[in-house]
């Protein structure tokens, strides 16, 4: 079979060789191969079945297959598909299909015995061999990732400096000042990495060839065409400067008089100190964890491959055509491609964003009677459960959990549709029931509530000096949770049970091969031996060994100077908080982040640590708001920031990227943001009726409202009195063992039905992960997301390989960044000079339960429902 792609070719640009595997590794992998020519019908079946799906493999990868199919041995191959069987076994995204025939190919001796009678098979797993070895085990990743790499291609140039600090700051600036706004503005990284097309290619046009000498090594403002790798570290500098401070909601609430009024938070060395602790202690971590969540080939970090594919649609020159839908020929480039769709993405979107917003809540069957109450209970997009067949028309409201559409893997997004069913259940069940008397209450909402119904005044309980005072809360009243938000607290404590059973039972061995590699790392160890799995480090880890890693040091010394920062800004300034919390925080994150990058590297879905840090310090700093506020911020922050920094060096490892570079990048990136953004903060509380509902621009402030409650609900109020031994929603706690053993009961009908794929796919996490996409958020939110992972991840996937691996991830990019676009000129052309269409169209979800929530009870007569007042639980 003849092949006419060449995915080992540069585009025609460069003009320079590919650089593979070393010939030292070559001859390694090759030694004692026994040469064979493979019997052309056997191939062709083999190709036949491969096309089918069955090892999920286009006819290029086969081609390429082809090429090197005489070198692999019989013995050689056996040897691969034993690591291959170890490593994914449990891998649900390891096709169900290849991982039944390698189990065919090892465990029956006759293929072996009689190799002629199995020609076929055989066949198909040398491809598959070729394929791990020398490309990727995953469709998804050789659909966007290039399996070769130009070492000589310039990478840390002027114009990467240029752009990236400039764009690192104006994003940084506007989306930390727009961050305290309703609704929110906020520019996200895909824009970024579309606006440095045009921008690297201009310097690259305008500037001349002017060459200097600085530290030792020859530079050029313009050393040739802007090129892939250029753009990249301009995208991943974005990604860490865009993402705004933490500190953003701590300071502004404890210096405005509204919150806490501590005067010491205007202080600019208070707030770069904790910003600084904040940003850079994940930053270590990341690096720390690199050969656990980064090398690894099953670490697929799902969301990146977005950004790489419309890296690849600017920077290919090839353009293969591909046979696809209605079995036609599609020969668009990934370039126009991408442009076509964020065209038609950005003006679309002005429709539900700002003309007919009911396409955004089509919440079309509470239209019928807005006002029933058990109707919209159920039906309501904006204040139900969001049952509805058809919620929305834009894909805009598909993003909102912070993830992408057409991205992440059908697995996921199963297994989360399966724990939102279980926990809608929970919903209704505990509403219906008037259990914890959720009754009174919205059904699915995420604010506190008091005793009569209004959202919990957390200032009534607190003396002049803002601590707890329990006359006042007596009172008052206690605190009241919807039947939404509790179904939340219960999942969120199975899931971080589930995380750690999980990552034990199925990453263990993964987990210890990491550790190996750091040992080896550490004794300057670079030889492997026999017994050392080679597979886990695939075709990347082995193109990136051409450049020199960063030393653990780096990023251990990165770690301190965070840690004694952050130490610094806690300790030295009156927060009545021990320095002790960093060390909580990093603790924490020691524990957890290796299981929680794990499972979103392979998942695409984060497990946030904001909950269990909030449970943990408020249990410490019992009454003290300001001190459970900090733990909860190097609590979450650490595992969250080192878990997002892992993301973006998974990005530069598909890219090829020497890794110092992106230290540096990473580095001036992240210290620019935090100047910029500290350097906001005192502005935006100088505007006129900030955090109020009066306030100049819209900068009203919903999320630090939001986190000043949590952090007085949870710090004041204590989780000992909501969950203490007397604690009205101690019985919540039951989420943890349920979420402790759900993996095991998993793994054990794993062994029970070994071969039923659907078992296989099953993923605990995910599953309570799923079970918490409530309050504010519901099935509206998440139920199209299933039909459309349906038909892009098994319809055309399964049907047209290569048309999905060619288009599918650009589409999503565009559509993102069609959005973003579409968004921020629909806020400055429109909504700032005060542009507004007052009409059916934009009112009608909001009429009736879905405009003011309706709960299922009234209040008593007597004005109040729970206990009396004076007798309130007090622990």
């Amino acid at each position: 079979m003849s092949s006419n792609y060449e995915i080992s070719a540069l585009p025609a640009e460069a003009g320079r060789e590919p650089t593979h595997l070393d010939d030292e590794k070559k001859g390694d992998l090759e030694a004692d191969v026994v040469v064979t020519q493979p019997d052309n019908a056997a191939y062709t079946d083999a190709v036949e079945i491969a096309a089918k799906g069955d090892l999920a493999v286009t006819e290029g990868d086969l081609a390429a297959a082809e090429e090197r199919l005489n070198t692999m041995s019989i013995d050689r191959c056996v040897a691969i598909m034993r690591q291959v069987r170890d490593l994914h076994t449990h891998d649900q995204n390891f096709p169900t299909s290849a991982l039944e025939k390698i189990n065919r190919f090892l465990n029956d001796p006759e293929i072996l015995a009689n190799p002629g009678k199995h020609q076929d098979l055989i066949t198909e797993m040398k491809i598959e061999a070729l394929l791990v070895t020398e490309n990727s085990p995953y469709a998804e990743v050789r659909a966007v990732v290039d399996n070769w790499d130009d070492v000589t291609m310039p990478v840390l140039t002027i114009r990467v400096w240029v752009i990236g600090i400039l764009f690192s700051a104006a994003g940084a600036f506007v989306n930390q000042l727009f961050s305290i706004r309703q609704p929110l503005v906020y520019i996200t990284a895909n824009v970024a990495q579309l606006l440095a097309y045009p921008a690297g290619k201009g310097m690259a046009a305008i500037l001349p060839d002017a060459r200097f000498n600085l530290f030792g090594k020859q530079h050029s403002l313009n050393p040739g065409p802007f090129n892939k790798k250029e753009h990249m570290l301009n995208t991943i500098m974005a990604t860490v400067a865009f993402n705004t401070p933490y500190t953003g909601y701590t300071v502004l609430t404890q210096a405005l008089p509204m919150y806490f009024n501590q005067p010491y938070a205007y202080n600019f060395g208070f707030q770069i100190l904790s910003t600084l602790g904040t940003n850079f202690v994940g930053y270590g971590l990341a690096g720390l964890c690199r050969r656990f969540l980064v090398f690894p080939s099953f670490c697929v970090w799902p969301t990146s491959l977005v950004t790489v594919a419309l890296n690849k649609a600017f920077h290919t020159e090839t353009n293969e055509p591909v046979r696809g839908p209605f079995n036609r020929m599609y020969s668009w480039s990934r370039e126009k491609f991408f442009l076509i769709a964020f065209a038609t993405m950005f003006v679309y979107w002005f429709f539900p964003g700002f003309i007919f917003q009911a396409l955004s809540q089509f919440n079309w069957i509470s239209w019928i009677a807005p006002d029933n109450v058990t109707l919209n209970n159920i039906v309501g997009s904006v204040n139900g459960l969001g049952v509805n067949p058809w919620p929305t028309f834009d894909f805009n409201m598909l993003t909102a959990q912070g993830w992408v559409p057409l991205v992440i893997p059908t697995f996921t997004i199963l297994n989360m549709f399966a724990g939102m069913v279980v926990s809608f259940f929970m919903i209704i069940g505990w509403y219906w029931n008037n259990t914890w008397n959720t009754a009174y209450l919205p059904i699915n909402s995420n604010d506190v509530f008091d005793n009569t119904g209004n959202t919990y005044n957390v200032t009534a309980i607190l003396d002049s000096e803002g601590k707890f005072d329990n006359d006042l809360y007596q009172n008052y009243s206690e605190a009241y949770m919807a039947s939404g938000n509790l179904v939340i607290y219960f999942w969120f404590f199975a899931i971080y049970a589930a995380t750690i059973s999980y990552a034990f039972l199925y990453h263990r061995h993964d987990i210890a091969l990491g550790f190996k590699g750091l040992y080896r790392s550490v004794k300057k160890r670079v030889s492997k031996t026999d017994s050392d799995d080679d597979l886990a480090e695939d075709v990347h880890f082995q193109l990136m060994k051409s450049y020199n890693e960063v030393p653990e040091w780096w990023y251990l010394l990165v770690l301190a100077i965070a840690a004694v920062l952050g130490m610094v800004g806690v300790g030295v300034y009156p927060t009545y908080t021990s320095p002790a919390v960093v060390i909580f925080g990093i603790i924490m994150a020691v524990i957890f982040v290796i299981p929680v990058g794990l499972i979103t590297s392979v998942t695409g879905i984060q497990v946030t640590m904001n909950v269990l840090a909030e449970t943990i310090g408020g249990t410490i700093a019992n009454g003290n708001a300001v001190e459970m506020m900090y733990f909860k911020m190097y609590g979450y922050i650490s595992v969250a920031q080192a878990v997002y920094f892992s993301n973006d060096l998974k990005l530069a490892h598909y890219t090829k990227i020497p890794p110092k570079y992106t230290f540096a990048c990473q580095m001036i990136a992240t210290f620019v943001s935090s100047i910029v953004c500290t350097a906001i903060f005192n502005f935006q509380m100088g505007f006129k009726d900030v955090c109020t509902p009066d306030a100049a621009f819209g900068f009203s402030c919903p999320g630090n409202r939001t986190f000043f409650t949590a952090a007085v609900f949870w710090g004041t109020l204590s989780p000992k009195r909501l969950f203490g031994p007397d604690g009205r929603y101690n019985a919540l706690l039951i989420g943890f063992p349920v979420g402790l053993l759900l993996p095991f009961a998993m793994l054990g009908l794993q062994k029970l039905f070994p071969r039923s794929a659907w078992i296989r796919q099953m993923h605990p996490v995910m599953f309570c992960a799923g079970a918490l996409l409530w309050s504010p958020y519901n099935f509206a939110y998440f139920w199209p997301v299933v039909p459309l992972t349906w038909f892009s991840w098994i319809y055309i996937k399964k049907r047209y390989l290569a048309f999905w691996a060619k288009y599918n991830y650009v589409l999503a990019a565009a559509w993102m960044a069609g959005i973003a676009v579409s968004a921020i000129v629909i806020f400055f052309a429109l909504e700032i000079p005060g542009v507004s269409i007052d009409w059916w169209g934009n009112n009608v979800s909001y009429l009736g339960c879905e405009g003011s929530a309706c709960t299922r009870l009234p209040i008593p007569d007597i004005g109040y429902f729970g206990p009396e007042p004076g007798t309130n639980s007090f622990n």
